[in-house]
Formats: structure tokens, C-alpha cells, sequence
């Protein structure tokens, strides 16, 4: 890895691209409860220099997240690991809420690395999928579980809603994998983590463009139907939404009919029940995002202000190499 970095900033590259190496979840000793997260020691020997080297060059923790593999017998629940669980799991040290696996697992992590005194260390999930078939004893590998589990993944990432121990924490997340592996061995499952099988045809229905409803986590006290609030940076200025804009009524397949540009305003005068945006209320001003496909809201039909902007998708898909 220094050899890399070194090669990377001979060439004036080593502020855009960082290096690090990507590790399974096995590199804790322990998971649960997230605030118990811990690394082996006897991956120290390379881990301290490793983690060393992250900090200093400000590059990410590299990891594989798999809630699939959770241990039914030890009380955790299909729902939980698909992002559906009704309750929460209530960590006993630190008293955080955790309404998924992914969330609790991530947190591990960065408790084992604040433990160690990491704290600015950014985590990267590399890998994290669920596979839509199984062998008779693997259960959970279904078509509707794995699109369930990717569809509120991509949920989850695109709200930059972050974790209990770092909320509002943007994560860079992969999705594995792009394609099924039909010479692969192993189990059932080890062929059948694609979102595509090797035709090009789709295992499941997966909207990366944002058709469907998506719920939002927001920071003030706001309600909203069942659809999506797409949040930028409060510092976007109207130039770069008004980009977005144009990006998401083109290329974003978007039907903007109903929205008319001015030099400073979106407004529309169309009830807020056609399908293609979303309306919410703050206090006295009324914020709009577009969201094709949503489920109407009961908001004012007048938008006066549009604050807010859909950032970049960070959920990608990585193409096995086998």
C-alpha cells in the first residue's frame, strides 16, 4: 500500500485517489453489541500500521457487510437484517437504538476503531448484497428477500441517514454484485448474488433512478406521505439547483410538466396529488423535491422555495472478476 501511494504521488494523484485495502467483517473479534466491537488481535501485527496509514493519508476503512449471514439462532431476526424490523435492539452500554443489522454492524466497526483512538477514519462498505437463491436449507436467498434488501439499502444510502453512533454520516456503499455467477462454487447462494443473471435480463426489479417511493429521515419536525425527500446541501446555491433540476426533468426521467422555472422560484399550480412530486411544510415555507412515481402528499399546492436537491447516488454495482 505505501509502495502504491507513493507511485500515485509521484504523479500528483495522491489527493484524489487514496489506497486502502478492503477486509471481511471477521476482522472483529467481536460484534455485538456495537458498542462491544473490537478487533482481533491477532490481526494486530498488520492492523496498527494499516489503520496508521488510513488516518494519515485520510483513506477509508474498507469492508464487506453482509447481514445475510446473521446467526438465527442467536435471536436476530429475518426483518432485522432486511431493514423491516418493527422493534428496536437497544444497545446496553451506550443506550443507541438500532432498527437494522447493517447500522449495528457499521457501528462495530467504528467503535473498534474509536477504541483504538481512530476517530477520523471514514468507513467504505465494499461489498454488501443478498442473494435471490438458495440451496432447500438456505431459506433466506429469495428473490423477494434480496430485492428487499437492496431496495431499503438503497433507501438507507441515499438519505445520508447515517448510523446511531454517526448520524447524518454519508457512506460510500457497493452493492455485490452486478451480475450471477453460474460457475462459482459453493453453496447456491455463491451463484446467485447478481441483480442481473448472465443474459442481461433482471433477477429482480431494482429502481436506481428513484421511481418509487423512498421514505426520507429529515432533521426537523416534518411529515410527509409515503414518498421520498431528496435533500441537498443547504449551501447549494440556485445556480447548482437549478442544474439538478434539469438533470432530474432529462437524463433523471423525471415528468416535470407540472413545474414551471423562474429566476428564483419553482412553483406549480397543479393539486400536489399528481404523482410526480412531493410537497412538505417548515414552519412557513413550503420545500419541494421531485420524486417521480410518489404517493401523493396533502401539502399546499403552492411551492414557493425550493431549498433542496437530490445528491449523487452513491449505491453502485461491482462487476465480479472471475
Amino acid at each position: 500500500m505505501q509502495n502504491i501511494f507513493t507511485a500515485i504521488r509521484k504523479a500528483g494523484l495522491h489527493r484524489k485517489i487514496k489506497v486502502s485495502s478492503t477486509h471481511s467483517l471477521d476482522v472483529l473479534s467481536q460484534s455485538f453489541p456495537s458498542s462491544a466491537g473490537a478487533f482481533n488481535s491477532s490481526h494486530a501485527f498488520f492492523l496498527k500500521p494499516m489503520l496508521e496509514f488510513l488516518a494519515e493519508n485520510q483513506s477509508p476503512f474498507m469492508v464487506d457487510i453482509y447481514p445475510y449471514y446473521r446467526d438465527s439462532s442467536s435471536n436476530v431476526s429475518l426483518d432485522y437484517a432486511l431493514f423491516e424490523s418493527s422493534s428496536e435492539v437497544i444497545d446496553p452500554n451506550t443506550g443507541l437504538l438500532y432498527t437494522n443489522m447493517f447500522d449495528a454492524q457499521i457501528d462495530a466497526i467504528y467503535l473498534a476503531l474509536m477504541a483504538l483512538n481512530f476517530r477520523i477514519i471514514k468507513i467504505m462498505v465494499t461489498e454488501t448484497g443478498w442473494p435471490s437463491k438458495g440451496s432447500p436449507k438456505e431459506t433466506a436467498a429469495s428473490p423477494d428477500n434480496a430485492q428487499t434488501y437492496n431496495t431499503n439499502l438503497l433507501r438507507h444510502v441515499i438519505n445520508d441517514t447515517g448510523t446511531p453512533t454517526k448520524p447524518g454520516e454519508e457512506i460510500d456503499v457497493y452493492n455485490f454484485s452486478l451480475f450471477n455467477e453460474n460457475r462459482k462454487p459453493g453453496l447456491e447462494s455463491e451463484r446467485n448474488w447478481g441483480l442481473f443473471f448472465p443474459d442481461w435480463t433482471s433477477v429482480y426489479n431494482l429502481d436506481f433512478i428513484r421511481r418509487g417511493s423512498l421514505d426520507t429521515i429529515t432533521n426537523s419536525n416534518i411529515t410527509s406521505s409515503n414518498g421520498t425527500w431528496c435533500i441537498a446541501s443547504s449551501t447549494a446555491s440556485e445556480d447548482d439547483i437549478k442544474k439538478g433540476l434539469d438533470w432530474a426533468c432529462g437524463f433523471g426521467n423525471v415528468d416535470c410538466s407540472s413545474i414551471h422555472f423562474g429566476r428564483a422560484r419553482v412553483r406549480t399550480n397543479q393539486n400536489p396529488s399528481y404523482d410526480n412530486c412531493l410537497y412538505m411544510t417548515q414552519g412557513s415555507n413550503v420545500t419541494a423535491a421531485i420524486n417521480a412515481r410518489a404517493s401523493p402528499s396533502k401539502s399546499s399546492s403552492s411551492v414557493e422555495k425550493v431549498s433542496t436537491w437530490i445528491p449523487g447516488c452513491l449505491l453502485m454495482a461491482i462487476l465480479p472478476f472471475l
